[in-house]
């Protein structure tokens, strides 16, 4: 079965949204999802026609390229942010645990500290 662009994007936000200090906005025409005012996911739905249905996430320094290699048919370089070490995570593919926790690692490394920090 394969999942709608809508589909994949409900699968992100409820992944998004339960994370401390989550907010979803449109920006450049696509739902993208917010920390303190940052940005820790950004869906991208065929953005000009590139094929993927796939989010954008921060990765860990030197990730990026390792990432790529281990796994080409999930991951990939995306315009504009992949030369500040972001990766494209391939939506269909990649299973739910998996996802989230990249989404998790996205917002760890976006968040500010104070967020990071156990309640008590």
């Amino acid at each position: 079965m394969t999942l709608t662009a809508e589909t994949q994007i409900d699968r992100v936000r409820k992944l998004c949204l339960v994370l401390p200090g989550a907010s979803e906005k449109l920006s450049h025409g696509e739902p993208t999802f917010f920390v303190a005012k940052r940005v820790f996911v950004m869906f991208a739905n065929n953005h000009h026609s590139d094929g993927h249905t796939a989010i954008w996430i921060p990765a860990p320094p030197g990730a990026q390229a390792a990432m790529i290699a281990e796994a080409p048919a999930i991951y990939f370089k995306p315009p504009y942010v992949g030369v500040k070490g972001w990766i494209g995570v391939e939506l269909p593919p990649i299973g739910d645990d998996d996802l989230a926790a990249l989404i998790h690692q996205a917002w760890k490394l976006t968040s500010p500290k104070a967020l990071l920090r156990p309640r008590r």
